[in-house]
């Protein structure tokens, strides 16, 4: 029993790691239901270029008929008798047809690829954008989570001057008006964390959502977060490749292809087919009459050349090709509207890392600073050169400069990944990058 409980003790005092952000990325990966329907949408893409490669491929047809036939025959001058005859048929016909030449089919095809390499980018698209999600919910429940801390901590801090405004109050060393500061601030105070306690909830069940399960304990920033610069060091590059690279770029790239394309094959229409076929028959029968039974067996084969020239049909064709006409001048304003955006988004991430930098190292001087500010404010209460009032003031400063400085963090590493995906090249890899500077061991907080 004694080495059961050294055993459970032992057990209990190893550390609890916590779930890091590429751990909470699989999570989501696997049950995802927007992830999991662009992977269905782009698998159903895929079939796009065996149906476009067989419209050059030949056609082959096998037909068979059996029939059990009737004939009465009578002739009108009637010395002739009415003759009767009932028998079966027969037929099995195989047929192939080669596509020599078909404008519409060879346009066909090269449309089907450039779906498939729509699809593709679609995908892209939908791994990104649940990258995103997935790092926004973690940073989010982090964030959540510093602020129920502050305000933890800001009550705790409140509720000593309360109390210790009360005692000299009582000793009659301090005024009432000190008591009723404290009190109004411990109150609002006790307020907020009630509000971040509320925030920190909402956001725990909206990762819950992303994993479909109780969310774990996340890994929060530790020691080794580093904030770094984004390299080129200026944002004319990145916005060159955003422009180019951007997921939503690609896929509307590959669809004004495939109305470029839809053009051409709706004025293919107009051209001549030309064909190759060659069929083989065969047919039998045996008809019964009351004086004989005769079999008949025939077998015939073709083979040649077919062109079809369309002449008119009612207009539909030109039609096809003024609507398609259209549908490429919208695709080609989409594709100038995903450049804009990709750029803009470009811009804003990369000025957000810059400014990102700056506002951590800032914040982080500013926390110094209101840490030695609330130690001699509390020094100069003791001497009577300050007041309660000016301590509150300044813990209230120390635990803002607190929370501005983790929501600065964040912001910077959200920054970073919203950079590489302006530019199409968000991946895992970007978030094993942030994981480095994960404390898995939870202890940082």
């Amino acid at each position: 029993m004694r080495a059961f409980v050294l055993a459970a003790v032992a057990l209990l005092s190893l550390p609890a790691y916590a779930a890091d952000l590429l751990e909470i990325f699989r999570q989501a990966q696997g049950v995802d239901p927007s992830y999991a329907s662009a992977r269905a949408a782009w698998a159903a893409a895929q079939e796009r270029l065996p149906q476009g490669r067989a419209g050059l491929l030949p056609v082959v047809s096998l037909s068979a008929s059996a029939q059990q036939n009737h004939r009465v025959t009578t002739v009108e001058d009637g010395q002739a008798p009415r003759s009767t005859l009932d028998f079966g048929s027969t037929a099995l016909t195989l047929s192939v047809t080669q596509p020599l030449y078909r404008r519409q089919n060879i346009v066909l095809y090269e449309q089907a690829r450039s779906q498939v390499t729509q699809a593709d980018a679609q995908l892209d698209v939908a791994a990104q954008d649940l990258i995103m999600r997935v790092a926004q919910a973690y940073f989010d429940v982090l964030l959540a989570q510093d602020n129920v801390s502050f305000a933890e901590a800001q009550k705790r801090a409140i509720d000593q001057q309360l109390q210790h405004a009360r005692r000299t109050y009582e000793i009659g060393t301090a005024p009432i008006t000190d008591v009723h500061e404290a009190q109004a601030r411990y109150d609002i105070t006790n307020s907020q964390e009630l509000a971040a306690r509320n925030e920190l909830e909402l956001r725990r069940r909206a990762l819950e959502q992303l994993i479909e399960r109780t969310a774990p304990r996340l890994a929060p920033l530790g020691a080794r977060f580093q904030p770094r610069p984004a390299e080129p060091a200026t944002v004319d590059p990145w916005i060159a490749l955003a422009r180019h690279n951007n997921a939503q770029v690609r896929v509307a790239h590959a669809a004004l292809e495939v109305a470029s394309q839809e053009i051409d094959r709706n004025r293919s229409a107009h051209y001549p087919s030309f064909d190759a076929f060659a069929t083989a028959s065969h047919s039998g029968g045996t008809p019964v009459t009351t004086l004989s039974t005769v079999r008949s067996d025939t077998r015939s084969a073709a083979i040649g050349v077919q062109l079809a020239v369309p002449i008119y049909q009612g207009g539909a064709l030109n039609s096809r090709v003024r609507e398609a006409i259209a549908n490429q001048e919208r695709a080609r304003h989409d594709l100038r509207n995903a450049q804009r955006t990709a750029e803009f988004a470009a811009r804003q991430s990369f000025l957000g890392i810059a400014h990102g930098i700056s506002q951590v190292h800032a914040l982080e001087a500013a926390l110094a600073s209101t840490e030695s500010q609330l130690t001699s404010t509390r020094r100069g209460r003791e001497v009577g050169v300050r007041t309660q009032l000016d301590v509150l003031n300044a813990q209230q400063q120390l635990f803002s400069s607190r929370r501005d400085l983790a929501q600065a963090k964040y912001n910077y590493v959200l920054s970073l990944l919203r950079l590489e995906a302006a530019i199409g090249e968000l991946t895992e890899d970007d978030l094993a990058a942030i994981n480095q500077w994960l404390d898995r061991s939870g202890t940082a907080r």
